[in-house]
């Protein structure tokens, strides 16, 4: 496999996620919402839960691939090094502005949720590169078993403060949890809105969410070795396969779950990323099939602006941005929900048309970036 073709799929892949992502954030309405297109409520996943593993197994891919092409151009320890720190920090802080935005009132700022998506792949990306830059693929397996199984017994054997027993008795319950404790500890008052107990990207989770990322340097190693296509796609196939299983069964003893992002969560999500990326790429050889992939490239290459642009699109037209309507301020977004495909439609048909349209338009705006090769990069 050539290395175009392999960037190629990997760019598929990526573009496929932040489509879905769009896809699963924008409904018209939350309160009709097909259950694939829904997180679990708890333990558990759905299609929902991938995309963010998915995410963060990409970006562990392309941390390896682009570290070792930079390498091959020249670049120095110092200047890799320096380089991972400063683009995670900038997409800390792109995390943090849009979670700012409007940036009125100032009341917003002292209020600021410090965890999020963006914020935890901005330290994701910073641990994992700084880990694997100049360490053995041995001292990285040792590392990656470190934070799951250390990550397993914290959470499980551990007493939690103030509730009087080892975290697995707890682990049913969000706000009781270690996890939950550790987040209120140390980030009281800039949690998740919704809970303001928990965070469902919380400071102890972070610490398995870099395993995923390390389980994709794995393969983006992997991929990136002078075996033979066939050998690398079935060593793929078989690693998907395993780690996937694996996963589901550390489930019965440490519940899959994507808010704690649980040990056998990243087990699961990381074989299932790996398996979908050795098929798009065994895939994608016939001409028919890359003309099909073709669309997801405009997410794939832009994934940064794609995220930003429809979290402020979103945010604008869900509640910043109203109109008054048979005497009652609604938001744009309703507006044209209802106008445009509930009147029409059953809600759930309609919520996800709307969805849809959303992803289309911003296919329309990224497509022709993709073609004149206008990326925005950190």
């Amino acid at each position: 496999m050539a290395s175009t073709d392999r960037l190629r799929s990997l760019d598929v892949f990526r573009g496929l996620t932040v489509a879905g992502m769009l896809l699963v954030n924008n409904p018209g309405s939350w309160s009709a919402i097909y259950p694939p297109l829904a997180h679990a409520s708890w333990h558990g996943w759905t299609p929902t839960d991938l995309i963010f593993p998915f995410f963060l197994f990409i970006v562990g891919v392309t941390t390896h691939l682009s570290r070792e092409a930079r390498r091959a151009r020249g670049a120095s320890e110092s200047a890799l090094t320096r380089q991972a720190i400063q683009r995670g920090a900038v997409i800390i802080l792109c995390g943090w502005a849009l979670a700012a935005f409007p940036f009125v009132p100032l009341t917003r700022v002292t209020e600021l949720r410090i965890p999020g998506v963006l914020p935890r792949i901005g330290v994701v990306y910073i641990a994992t590169a700084l880990l694997t830059q100049r360490s053995t693929l041995t001292r990285q397996v040792v590392t990656l078993v470190a934070l799951l199984y250390g990550y397993w017994f914290a959470m499980t054997l551990l007493p939690v403060p103030g509730q009087g027993g080892p975290g697995l008795l707890y682990l049913d319950d969000p706000s009781r949890t270690l996890a939950a404790w550790v987040d209120r500890a140390l980030l009281d008052g800039h949690l998740w809105r919704q809970s303001k107990t928990w965070d469902p990207e919380g400071v102890l989770s972070t610490f398995p969410a870099i395993g995923t990322a390390l389980l994709g340097t794995f393969a983006g190693r992997w991929l990136a070795s002078d075996r033979p296509l066939s050998e690398r796609l079935n060593g793929l196939f078989a690693a998907g396969a395993l780690a996937a299983m694996a996963g589901a069964m550390w489930g019965w003893s440490f519940p899959i779950n994507k808010g704690l992002w649980t040990s056998s969560y990243v087990l699961l999500t990381a074989g299932l990323a790996a398996l979908a990326i050795a098929t798009i790429t065994w895939l994608g050889d016939g001409p028919l099939l890359r003309r099909l992939t073709t669309p997801a490239l405009a997410f794939g290459v832009n994934p940064l602006l794609a995220f930003l642009g429809s979290g402020l699109m979103a945010k604008v037209m869900g509640s910043l941005w109203k109109i008054e309507v048979a005497g009652e301020l609604v938001s744009v977004q309703a507006v044209v929900y209802r106008a445009a495909f509930r009147s029409w439609l059953e809600p759930r048909d309609a919520s996800l048309a709307f969805a849809v349209c959303f992803v289309l338009l911003w296919w329309m705006l990224l497509e022709p970036l993709r073609r004149r090769g206008i990326i925005l990069k950190v």
